[in-house]
């Protein structure tokens, strides 16, 4: 077991590596939150945009990383628009290696002990049956808000690429990379698209150095005024030749014109000419949240496994 600190790109390495693991061995146990493309994601753009990057503890087996704990403590986050977003609540980020699912009551109880004294969510894959009763022995019990008709809990999605559609975009729209569009842009497609938003200039430069991060698999689609009308990052797993889809975003005002769809498209045949075989995305799984769940069905995907929001009070 490793002092926790905060997480490195040597750690996010290792961390990848054991959703690799996970993938190839038990793929229904990946946390949606701790998939290869996911952590990646998370790292570059809250280590520098949230300024909140929070304490790891890993635990090693022979060398080998078997099982981490990644948490987020409660912290204010400042919005593009000028407001300050209060999370008044703690959220871990884990895994444990199938072959050493034991080592979960020591990621909660490092939770608790780390998060005393606050609200402490977690979201395991909802087929880890192990787990989810450990985590109700530790006195977490289902989070009845993230379950709601406009709750948070998620869905990871999966289609292979076998066969993949060919994208068609508007007349006088096009396809560029990020390095084509340029830094200003592509940080201006993704606000523009998540808008009111915490990602910067500064989260842009976090996510170019995490670990997976190709600028040739950084897609956007150009208006033809210039904006970056939609934009996604296809973050490519070698081992398992499954690429993922995080995020996906398009400019509200260019919403409904099929540029999500072929952006899509256009991505997983980029995917499959670098290697994959198999495409991931993860979305909102509530009813509530049809928009994305629909546009992900509409080019193939289907639900793989969802995870469980769980909470336990403050204390």
């Amino acid at each position: 077991m490793v002092d926790p600190e905060l997480v490195t790109a040597a750690d996010l390495k290792l961390m990848q590596g054991l959703a690799q693991h996970v993938t190839a061995s038990r793929p229904e146990l990946v946390n949606s939150d701790a998939a290869f493309g996911e952590l990646a994601w998370n790292w570059g753009r809250r280590h520098a945009g949230e300024g909140a990057h929070g304490p790891r503890r890993l635990w090693f087996s022979g060398g080998e990383l078997v099982a981490w704990g990644w948490l987020w403590p409660p912290r204010q986050a400042r919005l593009d628009n000028g407001s300050v977003k209060e999370i008044p609540d703690a959220y871990l980020s884990y895994q444990v290696r199938p072959d050493h699912a034991g080592l979960v009551d020591e990621v909660i109880a490092w939770y608790d002990s780390t998060a005393a004294g606050t609200e402490r969510r977690v979201a395991p894959s909802a087929t880890d049956g192990f787990a989810l009763e450990r985590w109700a022995a530790h006195g977490y019990g289902t989070d009845p808000e993230s379950l709601g008709d406009t709750g948070s809990w998620t869905q990871l999605n999966m289609r292979d690429l076998a066969e993949v559609e060919q994208p068609a975009l508007p007349d006088g729209f096009r396809f560029r990379t990020a390095d084509e569009a340029g830094a200003e842009a592509a940080v201006r497609a993704h606000v523009d698209a998540w808008s009111p938003s915490t990602y910067t200039a500064e989260s842009y430069r976090g996510v170019r150095q995490a670990p997976g991060y190709r600028s040739d698999l950084h897609v956007l689609v150009e208006a033809p005024d210039g904006t970056m009308a939609s934009s996604t990052i296809v973050w490519l797993d070698e081992v398992n030749r499954i690429a993922q889809f995080e995020p996906v975003g398009t400019h509200p005002a260019y919403r409904r014109q099929g540029l999500g769809r072929a952006m899509l498209l256009h991505g997983m045949h980029l995917a499959r000419e670098a290697g994959a075989t198999r495409m991931a995305v993860v979305c909102l799984g509530a009813p509530g949240h049809p928009g994305a769940r629909g546009l992900y069905y509409g080019v193939g995907f289907r639900m793989f496994t969802r995870d469980a929001p769980l909470v336990k009070p403050a204390g």
